[in-house]
């Protein structure tokens, strides 16, 4: 492809900008800047290695709190002490800066003060998932945090960073003020824009002063608000003409979504790449500021048709670059279909917030960890993989890329195993793209795959590999509800594939606390189904955080989806089926249920893995055959794995 725009340099103010990518800020959920020597080696060197990107806005950094004694913020982004006025600030501020512009690329820091931690505008929440009351700033508070932001500003120039970017969105502290919504304030810091205004203007005046010449300062915002009540598009392009007549900002950052929505700011593989870059357009078209768009900018072609088409002068691409940290690298040398595809799964979100485990990429096992690379291979082995999914995949690439010689057996006639299923369900195409990728990965790295051959222990000792990972995945797993065996009663797998016929009124048994079973449900419900989906737990999908989730239930809802909380299924008869509450234990019938479809998790098939050690075979088990996870879960394990040999 030509890049006609991606790989021209850009004036950013007083700075030259090598090219047109932006990296947002989101270093912060691979590793802390702020925690150990070793946690910040390894941030530094995340960043350190993409410096293909023209700029990097490295470094979020929280603005001190100002709090009475004992109160303690909570909450996503919650601080008390701040990032910019820790000890080692300027030093590892200035090593990041140091290594980025090493390379020729711009670093600015991006100055954060999440809103209603606790402070606010006004004592009004901003959206229906969080609903902690904020405390409304005084004039006094405000004057503080004003001084506040201006050595916050210091400390970024005495750093040697090359500007800052002002938080003006996703429930920032001083979006409350800026948005209709949550100021409610009638003294002058409430009421019209000017006024909604004045506080992020005393910031930015602040910031630019402190920050002195040569350096930028701009502005991340929202291109509209989602909640009833806020700004819409035409009141962000108001906002953005008032910001550029303020003569304070070099330029704009505009994204779409909340932190909680449909879509979430976070946008998921549930929206396409070029669903809102024309919001960035509308305000393009309306100042002379340079215009940053992020949200979905999800490979190199999409970036150019962002900036072809005159939405934006820049383009912010985050998980494109955790997913494949050389993507423009391999733009530039049309190895475009060398670049590993992000699927948009947001478990570098996930795992973090749900499920409190440590920073892994779904399809890059590899980033975050640049500086913890195995060590060089010392004796090439011989690799059997037995299972042609997710985890096999992984394996098997990983290991021919380390130099060994890896054959892969997958006893259907594709590969991808249940992921391949899941790419049926309604707006998966990600993930058939990532599968495909990692088909071509296989073939480049030279592994010898064969199709339709199933791993028998005979067949495995025959082969006389030096190592052998069984990766055979699981089997659809039926919980034992009574009626179950009832030809009406279909596992979501052949659902996905097309077999049953199901009536007009399905019910979905969710046993699983991810996206599987709102996946069927999607499926269903997009083909005219009434669709009920049942869950034992409280929230559907209790492991996916609200930004994803909300996309996932949006469209549930928009196909009339009935979510049943609280409850399971404890039986099953022909045209009803009986639910009981989880927690008081009432029984509650259901009538006029034409199909049940079960959607819970697998069962591990390992018997491979067993006969192996049993005969003396060194044997691996991964990924679904040791037991059900995720994706990220097989990648991580794969990684792990092949690192040891």
């Amino acid at each position: 492809m030509t890049y006609e725009h991606l790989f021209t340099p850009f004036r950013l103010g007083p700075l030259e900008v090598k090219n047109r990518v932006v990296l947002p800020p989101h270093g912060h959920v691979v590793s802390t800047l702020w925690g150990s020597d070793e946690e910040a080696e390894r941030h530094i060197g995340y960043w350190a290695a993409r410096t293909s990107a023209g700029w990097v806005d490295g470094v979020s950094a929280h603005v001190r709190n100002i709090i009475p004694p004992g109160f303690e913020p909570t909450g996503v982004g919650a601080q008390v002490h701040g990032h910019f006025r820790q000890p080692w600030f300027v030093d590892r501020v200035g090593r990041l800066s140091e290594a980025l512009h090493a390379d020729g690329t711009v670093m600015t820091v991006q100055m954060i003060l999440q809103g209603g931690m606790p402070q606010g505008a006004s004592p009004v929440v901003s959206g229906p998932v969080i609903n902690l009351v904020p405390h409304p700033l005084t004039r006094d508070e405000i004057d503080w945090f004003v001084a506040e932001y201006r050595h916050g500003a210091e400390q970024v120039r005495a750093a040697g960073a090359d500007g800052v970017e002002i938080h003006l969105n996703h429930d920032d502290m001083l979006e409350y003020f800026l948005s209709p919504l949550t100021n409610q304030r009638t003294d002058e810091y409430g009421g019209s824009l000017e006024n909604r205004l004045r506080f992020p203007l005393r910031v930015l005046r602040a910031v630019r002063e402190a920050v002195g010449p040569g350096k930028v300062v701009g502005v991340r915002l929202n291109l509209r608000e989602e909640e009833p009540g806020g700004y819409d598009v035409a009141g962000g392009v108001e906002i953005a003409r008032a910001l550029e007549a303020s003569g304070v900002v070099d330029y704009l950052s505009c994204a779409i979504g909340s932190p909680w929505g449909n879509p979430s700011y976070i946008q998921s593989h549930h929206h396409k790449a070029l669903d809102f870059a024309h919001l960035a357009g509308e305000v393009k078209k309306a100042v002379s500021l340079p215009v940053v768009y992020t949200g979905r900018v999800t490979s190199p072609e999409v970036a150019e048709q962002v900036l072809a088409a005159g939405h934006a002068d820049l383009v912010g691409m985050a998980r494109a670059h955790l997913a494949d940290g050389e993507l423009l690298r391999k733009a530039r040398e049309g190895r475009e279909d060398e670049i590993r595809p992000c699927v948009g799964g947001n478990e570098c979100i996930s795992r973090l917030l749900m499920e409190k485990l440590t920073f892994s990429c779904a399809v890059n096992p590899t980033a975050g960890r640049e500086t913890q690379l195995p060590d060089p291979v010392t004796r090439r082995r011989r690799v059997l993989v037995v299972g042609g999914g997710p985890a096999g995949l992984e394996t098997a690439a990983l290991a021919a890329e380390r130099g060994h010689e890896v054959e892969l057996w997958e006893a259907q006639e594709h590969l991808g195993g249940q992921l391949a299923v899941a790419t049926r369900a309604p707006k998966y195409d990600d993930y058939a793209a990532y599968l495909a990728y990692q088909e071509r990965r296989l073939d480049r790295v030279g592994v010898k795959v064969e199709r339709g051959r199933r791993g028998t222990a005979e067949a495995v000792r025959e082969h006389g590999a030096d190592t052998v990972v069984v990766a055979t995945g699981a089997t659809p797993r039926s919980p034992g509800i009574p009626g179950g065996e009832l030809p009406h009663v279909h596992q979501g797998v052949d659902v996905l594939l097309g077999g049953p016929e199901l009536g007009e009124h399905v019910l979905v048994v969710a046993h699983d606390d991810h996206l599987a079973p709102l996946a069927v449900a999607d499926f269903l419900g997009e083909r005219g189904h009434r669709v009920t989906l049942v869950h034992g737990t409280s929230t559907p999908a209790p492991l996916v955080s609200r930004y994803l989730l909300g996309s996932a239930l949006g469209r549930l809802d928009d196909h009339g989806v009935e979510l049943r909380a609280n409850e399971q299924v404890s039986r099953i008869e022909e045209g009803r089926v009986d639910v009981r509450h989880v927690y008081s234990h009432k029984v509650r019938t259901l009538e006029g249920i034409d199909s049940v479809v079960l959607s819970c998790s697998g069962t591990p098939v390992a018997d491979l893995h067993d006969e192996l050690l049993t005969a003396g075979v060194e044997s691996h088990v991964l990924g679904d055959a040791y037991a059900p996870r995720r994706l990220v879960w097989a990648t991580r394990q794969a990684y792990e794995l092949v690192g040891t040999w």
